[in-house]
Order: C-alpha cells, then structure tokens, then sequence
C-alpha cells in the first residue's frame, strides 16, 4: 500500500468507491435531519430524539439477524437488497408527517443502515485476505470520512437556504446515494455463501444455537470495544459542551476541532493500521491508543479555567492526541472483530460487533456529561482511566481465544463465485 488516500484496484477499490457514495448522502443528512424533523415533519425536538433513539435500539437488535442472512444467502446479494432498503428507509421519511410513521422509517432506515454495515464487512471478509483487511478497514474509513466532509457541505448549503425544497433535496439525495452504493457492489464478484458450515475454534460455535450472543469472549471483546468508542460521542456532544460551559475558547473552535479530527483520519488512518496485521499486533495497538487517549483526557483537563488562546492551544494539543488515539484503536479492533470471528460467521458476528457504536452513541451522552460537567478535571481522569483499563483488558481476552481462532480465519478465504 503506497498511496494512503486511494486503495489498491480490485475489490478494496469497489468497496471504498461504494462507501464514499454512502457517506456523502450520510454526512448531508446528519447535518440537516434535525432541522428537516422539525421544520418540515413537523416533530418536537423531544420526539425526534425518542424516535431516532428507537429507530437506533431497533437497528442494534436487527444488525445480528441481518448478518446472520448475508453469512447464509452470501453477503454481495444481501448488501445490495439492504442499501436498496435503506433508500426506501429514507425516502420513507419525504412523505411521514406524523410521529408514528416517523418511528417506523427510523426503525426500517437504521435496521437496515445496521444490516448494511454486517453485510458489507462479510463483503470485505470473503474478497480480501486476512492479513489485509485491516487495512482495508482503513481505506473505508478514510472514504467515510471523505464523503462525510462532503456531504456535510451540501447538508450546510440546505441549512443555509433553509428552505422545505433545499432539506428534501437532501433527503431524496440521500436516498439516491443508497441506489447508487448499492449498484456499485453489483460490481465487487459474488462470495459463495458460508453460513451453512459447521466449523469453530475456540469458543466460537461451542454454543451455536445461542448464536453470537452464546460467545463469551466475544461478547467481552465487544463489550470491552463499547467502552473504547465512548471516543465518538466525546466529539460531537462532551467536547462541545465543555468548550461552552467549562472554558474561554471560542465557540467555532468546536467545528475546527471536528474538521481536525476527520481531515487526520482521511489521511492518516491507513498509515496507523499498516502494523495491525494479527491478534498481536491489534492488542499492542489497542493498548497504546488506550494511553494516548488517558494523555488526552488530561490534556483537555487542563482547558478549563485558561485565557481563550491558551485553551483553544490546549484543545487542538488533546484533540491532536484523541484521534491519534481514536486511529489507533480502530485499527485494533477492526482486526480483533475479524479474527476472533468463525469464517462461516462473519457477518453475524461483525452484526453483533456492530452493536457497540449503538450504545456508546446512546449511553455517551449520559455518561460524558455526568463525567465532564458534573465531575471537570476528576471526570476527565476517570474517562481516561476508564479507557485505559478496557485497552489492557482487552488483551487477555482476545489472545487467550485468538491462538486457536487464528488457524481457522486464516485459511483461504472463500472462493469466489462468478
């Protein structure tokens, strides 16, 4: 890999390309749903929040059973029906006018977002060998983040008009950005389905009939991970409020330190996962990101009561600090998520995985709050620490289970299908 911006032809390619196209429609639609739910669906901002957090907690649940599908039916046919389905899911949203209507498109748009995202990752696991998706994670990752940038400048146009036709249009570009993904995996080749095998190593398939969920190590790995993405609402929600309630920067600082963080990962994600190669190598990985991130945590501590410059100095130092932490965990945990998951079992598992950016979105608000503004300097602290012990605790458990998953997921993988 020598270009960190553009991955190697073939399927990585694909994948990437399909993702960018679905992060722009994402990054417009983040930037403007609020507005959209309000102003044109006509929606209290109390009930938005029940209903998307519904639609989410239905998402979360459905991304197991939906992976479980794509594992069975094979993953290339399944992505494609769910990006279709998300489409609707957001199209749904141009017509609803009423609060029930509204929960169910969220229900059917984040079921089928969470399904999606399963899919995609079996997608990745049946064309790219073991030793590269890691690193094609990060190419993902960095087209993600590409298209959000862009798509959350066409979301800023809308607002900017702030007419009922500019925030339909975002929807219904939204929409067609599913259309376009999902055409765009008609591209990557067919991957024979694996769901009806009957292999396991370790503790994966020792209890089958509870599925993932019967899979105490990687309940405790996802648990474990759930804690490390706290990460993602301390960006959107924890920092913001602290800036305005707990220090003298300036109030833009908040979009210039989000700029900051996803501008880093779109060029530097790819670099930070090129030694993430096995069980090993993630676990150091996860551990150092764990004391980068307690450093951060101090760093911003130290923001509160300081001159406007000397904090906006502070804020970006320990911003700089969070996402190398942030690129570093990734990058760890993409490859834990794979190689602890039985072959035949991808995208169930990745479903399950899947589940703890869900509950860090919807419990970090809570926490981070209760923490930052209720506890300051001790708060920070404790977050770091918090982070600290997940990271360390993370090795035991995935090498104890990695040495016998390893033989299995590092066979070749599944033969393509024309």
């Amino acid at each position: 890999m020598t270009n960190s911006l553009v991955p190697p032809a073939g399927p990585q390619r694909v994948l990437a390309l399909a993702q960018l196209t679905n992060a722009v429609g994402d990054g417009a639609y983040l930037v403007t749903s609020a507005f959209y739910f309000t102003d044109v669906v006509g929606l209290s901002p109390a009930r938005v929040g029940l209903g998307l957090t519904l639609g989410w907690a239905v998402g979360s649940v459905a991304g197991v059973p939906l992976g479980r599908l794509a594992d069975r039916r094979g993953p290339r046919g399944t992505a494609v029906l769910l990006a279709l389905a998300a489409g609707i899911g957001v199209a749904a949203f141009l017509f609803v006018r009423g609060f029930l209507p509204f929960v169910l498109a969220a229900c059917a748009y984040a079921a089928a977002q969470s399904g999606l995202g399963a899919a995609r990752q079996s997608l990745l696991a049946g064309l790219v060998s073991a030793e590269e998706r890691t690193g094609a994670s990060a190419y993902l990752q960095s087209a993600f983040n590409a298209g959000l940038a862009v798509g959350a400048g066409l979301g800023g146009l809308a607002i900017q008009a702030g007419t009922r036709a500019a925030y339909l249009g975002v929807f219904a570009m939204d929409a067609a950005t599913f259309v376009v993904c999902a055409g765009v995996l008609l591209r990557l080749p067919s991957v024979a389905a694996r769901g009806g095998e009957r292999r396991g190593a370790g503790g994966a398939g020792k209890r089958r009939g509870l599925g993932v969920v019967g899979d105490r190590r990687y309940v405790a790995v996802t648990v474990l991970n759930t804690v490390l993405l706290l990460r993602m609402p301390l960006l959107s929600l924890g920092l913001p409020l602290w800036i305005a309630e707990r220090t003298q920067a300036p109030a833009w600082l908040v979009s210039a330190l989000f700029v900051l963080n996803t501008g880093a990962v779109m060029v530097f994600q790819v670099r930070m996962a090129r030694g993430v190669t096995g069980v090993g190598s993630a676990v150091r990985a996860v551990r150092r990101s764990g004391w980068v991130m307690l450093a951060a945590c101090a760093v911003f501590a130290l923001s509160a009561g300081a001159s406007p410059w000397v904090a906006a100095g502070v804020l970006v130092a320990g911003a700089a600090l969070q996402v190398v932490a942030e690129m570093g965990q990734s990058a760890g945990s993409w490859q834990l998520s794979f190689d602890l998951a039985p072959a035949d079992r991808v995208g169930e598992y990745q479903g399950f995985f899947g589940t703890g950016v869900t509950v860090a979105r919807t419990s970090g608000p809570l926490v981070l709050t209760t923490l930052l503004l209720g506890w300051g300097t001790a708060g920070w602290l404790l977050l770091g620490a918090a982070t600290l012990v997940a990271s360390y605790a993370m090795g035991p458990v995935a090498q104890r289970w990695g040495a016998a998953c390893r033989a299995q997921v590092r066979q070749p993988h599944p033969a393509l299908v024309s």
